[in-house]
């Protein structure tokens, strides 16, 4: 697990200088801790940042073959790399490491860019192609890891993270007002954009190929799920899922490295140990709570689950002060401002992880591939309510509004009766209309051309949805967009900011794959969601883990904390006319939100969350840059 940062000048063919290479990869050192690299040819420059997992004595990058022809910068683990060892090794490929890297080296001068359908791991590379002068930048399949880059004036940068980049320049970025539109209506700023201007990262399962003076952005990853030609028998899926499980998580936990897990009280992470202990005990287990005044702190769960199953549990407690004392140091390592509640306890139990052990597997995905969110309900039982005749929808309709909040249920209403497929999978995911956003700004801020809608970037992954079902259609763009840019892109930074490698085994590619092939009834089923996991925690888990009622973060103690801070300093940010917000956006929209929100009448706090990270993110910026940023 590493930090990667490189540029290439690809028309002008300028030499690099060796400095700006050192500075972009010295600006991520958190990253990596234990070791750094660098190779300068002319007009390429490769910097590395190295935390040692696996190959402790031998895994130094940039790496390369023998003969020096291909060299690569890998942020990664690779967890099929022992198979694909031995089969290179067949054709002829001699290794002079145990590293998972090179065999990234042998793999592309065997496949070329094709290597990377074979890797089965999480990944953001770059590849120096010496012979035919070609850089290969790439993300891997599921997004777990990130790769930014900047093309400007036929200059490729690119990094891990966004101050990579902005090592590289001295001007200061603006802010992109399309992205915050995007970042308000959905708490995260899908791929390719990123919230500044300019700057882009790679979708999942995307590359950069730059050759003969030319940069083009190709899609490497083009699973396209079909239905299995016989359908599942509900035991034998079950068995099936909990062996690509075990699978999985053997793989997730190759490391020359103390392992830990990051525990919840609920049935992923629970699984996940359970399956942990096929291949050791005593699992030191991470877990953060909120105190005994919120109904969905987890502590007592997750200490039971450790407890039954034998793992040394550790605990981190957190409490409304330290939670917006901590938000502003959250957002600078966030680069980018995220309205998930759940950035703050990720950020203290990744720090207190990281005291112990260098790796730590995280339960995220199970949500997204099963159906685990109401939204999901909501978009399977869509049709039936699309079926209704319009005037009964209406009169349903008029009745949902006019509840005091339930802001949820009311977008739900009118979501799931849009007939475009794709707008209304863009209206299920938006905390508010387009309109309700459009308004916030000032005039002139947004182009006048309104087409700035996530549908524009999901639009090149519908030929992969051809076979799905509605469920499983809508998953898969989940899977694409949501989850690596808002769940991935925070878990990743959150953990790296204090160099420790988190690992997603939910989210290996096998499961992912298989899970995607399978109808909507086995992921929900008469009400109950994440159905066919279920029946495997059912199999796998104590009756006490298996019976407990699913607990969350975000709703409750957010809601709460913004309700009871009145006078703190949150709402301020928001009431302060001076905050740089309102440089873009209208005063009086803002508090208009936070008047309806205190008044009960509407529930409008992921919303207003959204804004404070805004302005915790904007004034981070101008702390670092001496200025604020421009629209």
């Amino acid at each position: 697990m590493c930090g990667i940062a490189g540029q290439f000048n690809f028309q002008r063919r300028e030499p690099v200088e060796r400095a700006s290479i050192v500075r972009m990869a010295r600006s991520i050192a958190h990253r990596g801790p234990d070791d750094e690299g660098f190779f300068v040819a002319g007009a390429v420059g490769l910097g590395f940042r190295r935390l040692s997992i696996i190959d402790l004595t031998s895994g130094h990058q940039p790496m390369s073959d023998a003969e020096e022809t291909a060299w690569v910068i890998f942020n990664g683990e690779i967890y099929n790399y022992r198979e694909l060892r031995r089969e290179l090794q067949g054709k002829g490929h001699q290794f002079k490491t145990n590293s998972d890297t090179e065999v990234i080296v042998h793999g592309y001068k065997e496949w070329g860019t094709q290597v990377f359908d074979r890797l089965n791991g999480m990944f953001g590379l770059a590849i120096w192609d010496v012979p035919n002068q070609r850089l290969v930048v790439a993300r891997d399949a599921m997004g777990i890891k990130l790769v930014y880059y900047k093309i400007d004036n036929g200059t490729l940068t690119f990094g891990s993270e966004i101050r990579s980049i902005l090592a590289a320049e001295d001007s200061t970025p603006e802010v992109d007002p399309v992205a915050l539109k995007l970042f308000l209506q959905f708490r995260y700023t899908p791929s390719p954009l990123t919230i500044l201007q300019g700057i882009r990262k790679l979708a999942p399962g995307t590359m950069l190929v730059v050759e003969k003076g030319q940069c083009r952005e190709e899609r490497w990853y083009n699973f396209t799920p079909t239905p299995f030609s016989r359908p599942k028998k509900e035991k034998d899926a079950a068995q099936e899922l909990l062996e690509l499980y075990k699978g999985a998580v053997g793989r997730h936990l190759l490391s020359d490295v103390p392992v830990g897990i990051l525990l919840s009280g609920g049935l992923d992470s629970g699984l996940l140990l359970a399956l942990m202990n096929d291949h050791g005990d005593s699992w030191p287990a991470y877990t953060i709570g909120y105190g005994k005044s919120f109904a969905d702190d987890e502590l007592f769960d997750a200490a039971e689950t450790a407890s039954l199953l034998g793992a040394r549990h550790v605990t981190v407690k957190l409490d409304q002060s330290e939670f917006e004392r901590s938000l502003p140091g959250i957002v600078d390592c966030l680069e980018e401002p995220i309205a998930a509640s759940s950035i703050v306890p990720m950020y203290f139990v990744s720090q207190r992880a990281r005291q112990d052990v260098k790796v730590a597997l995280i339960g995220q995905g199970p949500d997204e591939l099963f159906g685990g969110y109401k939204r999901h309900l909501g978009v399977h039982y869509g049709e039936w309510w699309r079926s209704l005749p319009g005037g009964l929808r209406s009169m349903i309709g008029f009745a949902v509004n006019g509840l005091p909040r339930n802001e949820m249920l009311k977008r739900g209403v009118h979501s799931l009766g849009v007939e475009d497929r794709l707008k209304r999978y863009q209206d299920v995911f938006s905390l508010v209309s387009a309109e309700t956003i459009d308004e916030l700004f000032r005039d002139d801020v947004l182009p006048e051309k309104q087409g700035h809608e996530l549908v524009e970037y999901w639009r090149g992954l519908t030929p992969q949805m051809e076979q799905t079902d509605e469920l499983g259609a809508f998953q898969l763009l989940e899977i694409r967009s949501s989850l690596p840019d808002e769940l991935l892109m925070y878990a990743d930074k959150l953990s790296m900011a204090h160099s420790l490698e988190a690992r997603v085994p939910y989210l290996d590619r096998t499961v992912v794959e298989y899970v995607q092939r399978l109808g909507a009834n086995f992921k929900v089923r008469n009400g109950t969601r994440k159905w066919l996991h279920r029946q495997v925690c059912q199999r796998y888990l104590p009756r006490q883990i298996f019976r407990r009622k699913k607990r969350g973060f975000a709703v409750n103690v957010v809601d709460q904390w913004f309700q009871s801070s009145f006078t703190g300093e949150l709402p301020d940010l928001l009431l302060d006319e001076s905050s740089l917000m309102f440089g873009m956006l209208e005063p009086k929209s803002v508090r208009k939100l936070l008047n309806a929100h205190r008044s009960g009448r509407q529930d409008n706090h992921k919303l207003l969350f959204s804004l404070v990270m805004l302005e915790h993110w904007l004034r981070q910026v101008r702390a670092k840059t001496g200025a604020a940023l421009a629209v």
